[in-house]
C-alpha cells in the first residue's frame, strides 16, 4: 500500500510548492467525485452545471498563472467520450479562463503512445504526486514519488501526451462534429 501525504502537503504543491510549472495527466473515464456532485447531476438533466469561474480552484490558477507560472493538463479521452470526461470537457472553460491549458488526446492515441492508464502531478519536472483511485473512482490519496527514473518517466509521458493532445476549445469541435 502507498504511503499517502496530507491534504495539506497536497495544497502546497499548488502554492508555494512549484515555482514553474504544474502538469497533470488524467486517464480516468470518470471520477467518483464528480458523479457525486450537483453539478454533474443538473448537467445529465440537461441543466447548467452552474460552473464557478470564481471558486478556489480557478482563483489559484488565475493567480499562478498572474505570477508567470504555467499550469495545464492533458485528459485522455475514450471515442465515444463517457458522460464522466464530457462533463469535465463542458464545465473546462472555467479553468481554461483562469489560465490553465487544458488538451485532450484520444485513448487510441495515448495507446499507440504507450502512454499509462494513471493518474498524475508533475511539478517543476521535480516532484510527481501519482493520484491513486478504487476500482469505483474514488480518490483514495496522493503518493509523493521522489525516484529520479520515476520522475523522468513522468517528464517524458507529459512531453509525448502535451504534443499530441489537442486544446479543449478544438476538442470541443471534435465532439460536436462527431454528434
Amino acid at each position: 500500500m502507498p504511503e499517502f501525504i496530507s491534504d495539506d502537503q497536497f495544497d502546497h504543491f499548488f502554492g508555494d510548492g512549484f515555482a514553474h510549472t504544474a502538469w497533470r495527466l488524467e486517464s480516468r473515464r470518470g471520477y467518483a467525485s464528480d458523479r457525486s456532485g450537483d453539478g454533474f447531476k443538473r448537467w445529465l438533466r440537461g441543466e447548467d452545471p452552474q460552473t464557478d469561474p470564481n471558486r478556489p480552484w480557478c482563483r489559484s490558477i488565475a493567480a499562478q498563472t498572474a505570477a508567470g507560472k504555467r499550469v495545464g493538463r492533458v485528459r485522455i479521452a475514450d471515442e465515444p467520450i463517457t458522460d464522466g470526461q464530457a462533463y469535465l470537457l463542458h464545465v473546462g472553460w472555467a479553468n481554461v479562463q483562469a489560465g490553465e491549458d487544458i488538451r485532450h488526446l484520444p485513448r487510441a492515441t495515448a495507446l499507440r503512445l504507450n502512454l499509462p492508464e494513471r493518474d498524475f502531478w508533475l511539478f517543476d519536472s521535480e516532484h510527481l504526486l501519482e493520484m491513486h483511485f478504487d476500482q469505483d473512482d474514488n480518490y483514495l490519496g496522493a503518493e509523493l514519488v521522489d525516484d529520479v527514473e520515476a520522475v523522468l518517466d513522468a517528464c517524458q509521458i507529459r512531453d509525448r501526451a502535451r504534443h499530441y493532445a489537442v486544446p479543449r476549445a478544438a476538442f470541443v469541435d471534435q465532439v460536436a462534429s462527431r454528434v
